[in-house]
């Protein structure tokens, strides 16, 4: 669903504990994160921003998680 947006270039499965080494191999332009995380907590927000890309941390939307996707696919009840 992602890569089918027309604003994503390009979607990466991993299968590391965390994506720094796929951020310093892609060099993104920019570097989306929920607004759970602070940004001391996004792993790569360094590097991002010190070739001259933007970290953004998008707002949590209450009911459209993608814990909450994956329960409603799973057909459970909330």
């Amino acid at each position: 669903m992602l890569a089918g947006l027309a604003c994503v270039d390009c979607v990466v499965v991993f299968d590391a504990d965390t994506p720094l080494d796929l951020i310093r191999r892609l060099r993104p332009d920019v570097l989306v994160k929920g607004a759970d995380y602070s940004r001391e907590q996004i792993v790569g927000a360094d590097e991002v921003e010190g070739w001259g890309g933007r970290v953004v941390r998008v707002p949590l939307v209450p009911g459209l998680s993608t814990s909450e996707l994956l329960r409603r696919l799973r057909g459970r009840a909330p």
